[in-house]
């Protein structure tokens, strides 16, 4: 194996490597020059969500001289996203080389904050990085940049007053604040929620889980555990159940065969990231539903993580029909006839997009525009799922279904897994979204530039510094009449 060049802060730990970034970040300049016009008691930006998109969405901003900011998370410091709550993958699908939030430095890359604590060395032995370290590094992301995120507040709604937004808040903080823009950095679920199936209404509650939800997973001990789905969270969640000593773990997967290839990583490139949102809207459904059609497989690590254990089946070819209780169990039917009686079912589902299920938006949710009110596909290439996702305008802002009812829409950008339908995979994912924040903050600078363009030209009307003091040169008389007359003379 050839080794990586070793890095002067190899090996020198983390305040070494932050000296280098604060160095590195002003000899770029940064922050950038603060240029928006301020207004008492308003917020340039707010960002909702302080996980991996909504800091580097911070980052970009920051970086092209936006500073009145603000940004909120939910969640307790140091548990902001899934890292630590329903992400329970041993480790990251993405290869430990992806620089991923790092916004072009660096010295904030994964890798950097990796080798400068434990060296070239074990750099080269990582394989894929652990799922409980790329939070630690996220954390450090958060210190290391001095990110102002306000812990466990929530926006519960979102509303129009004037040109601004009207945000209600509550947690840590009540009451409501406004702002001139908003953004949606809110991850896996951010234009939605758990995909919970419609044939689990009759049973209760104690019965089943999303893999989305805090499960508890000690008292799976000895039960019979069916997991409906064969996605990365639903193999996930069953190494968890059986590593916490469930009796049996059945996989019940409607597909005939296990899904084997990752289709979209056989086409990432800078190409796509650039020229996917520029295509007709033909060519960018085809891609997404071809690549919901064929599904993202579980990771293999996840895969045999599960399939190691003797009480681990896999069973193809059960669609799920309905599921009832009987006495302190749950039997699941499956549309071949059979079923199958488990102690608890986790549903491996995922996520749906639909923005009815945002609460913030409140009535005006049903105001925004979605894929399945501008496109209809050919034969072959429906997917409902797919139609349910917004329909954004190139700024990663969403759009109203009928002109004039919702225009504030306009000011509610969505940095999250709700975009990748109409820009691509560069709002959620760690391989483009350092490409996605720059594209956003170009977006929302434009806008806010434009908006102010009165106040920009008054100022430069009125900007009277001079540059020349007027002792830089001595003027002279140049005669020209007497040069022309000896050119005649000649």
């Amino acid at each position: 194996m050839q080794m990586t060049e070793a890095s002067p802060i190899d090996g020198q730990g983390l305040p070494a490597l932050e000296a280098r970034l604060k160095e590195d970040l002003e000899f770029l300049c940064y922050p950038g020059k603060d240029w928006v016009p301020q207004s008492e008691g308003v917020s340039d930006v707010v960002i909702i969500g302080g996980g991996m998109c909504g800091m580097v969405a911070w980052l970009a901003l920051k970086t092209g001289g936006m500073q009145n900011i603000r940004i909120l998370d939910r969640s307790e410091a140091g548990n902001e996203g899934p890292w630590l709550s329903y992400a329970r993958m041993e480790t990251l699908r993405s290869p430990k080389v992806l620089t991923g939030p790092a916004y072009g430095h660096g010295s904030l890359t994964f890798q950097a904050w990796y080798r400068a604590q434990f060296g070239t060395a074990a750099w080269e032995e990582l394989d894929k990085i652990p799922r409980p370290m790329w939070m630690e590094y996220l954390k450090w992301y958060r210190e290391a940049l001095d990110i102002p995120i306000e812990n466990s507040v929530s926006v519960d709604k979102v509303e129009p007053e004037g040109d601004l937004l009207r945000l209600t808040l509550s947690g840590t903080q009540s009451g409501t604040v406004l702002t001139r823009k908003l953004i949606f950095a809110t991850g896996r679920d951010g234009t939605g929620g758990p995909n919970i199936p419609g044939f689990i209404r009759d049973l209760p509650r104690d019965l089943w889980a999303h893999s989305a939800d805090d499960i508890d997973f000690d008292a799976l001990k000895g039960k019979r555990v069916a997991v409906i789905g064969v996605g990365a969270s639903a193999v996930d969640n069953a190494a968890e159940a059986l590593e916490h000593g469930a009796a049996e773990v059945r996989h019940l997967v409607r597909r005939k065969e296990m899904p084997r290839i990752n289709k979209m990583m056989g086409i990432g490139s800078f190409g796509f990231t650039a020229g996917y949102a520029a295509l007709p809207d033909e060519w960018r459904w085809r891609f997404m539903q071809y690549s919901f059609a064929t599904q993202t497989p579980p990771p293999h690590g996840s895969t045999k993580r599960v399939s190691r254990h003797p009480n681990a089946y896999f069973h193809f070819g059960k669609e799920t029909t309905r599921i009832e209780k009987r006495g302190t169990s749950a039997v699941v039917h499956f549309a071949d006839g059979t079923s199958y009686e488990a102690d608890f079912v986790i549903f491996g589902t995922g996520f749906v997009i639909d923005p009815m299920a945002r609460t913030e938006f409140g009535e005006t949710a049903g105001d925004i525009l979605l894929w399945q009110d501008v496109y209809t596909p050919p034969e072959g290439e429906e997917s409902g799922d797919l139609g349910r996702f917004p329909y954004l305008n190139e700024d990663f802002t969403f759009r109203e279904k009928h002109p004039g009812t919702a225009p504030w829409l306009s000011n509610v950008y969505c940095f999250n897994y709700g975009a990748s339908a109409s820009l691509g995979k560069v709002s959620g994912d760690i391989p483009g979204i350092s490409d996605g924040a720059a594209w956003l903050a170009r977006s929302v600078a434009a806008t806010l530039y434009a908006e102010d363009v009165q106040t920009h030209w008054q100022a430069m009307l009125d900007y009277d510094t001079p540059e020349l003091k007027g002792d830089e040169w001595e003027p002279t008389e140049l005669e020209l009449g007497a040069q022309t007359r000896e050119g005649q003379v000649a």
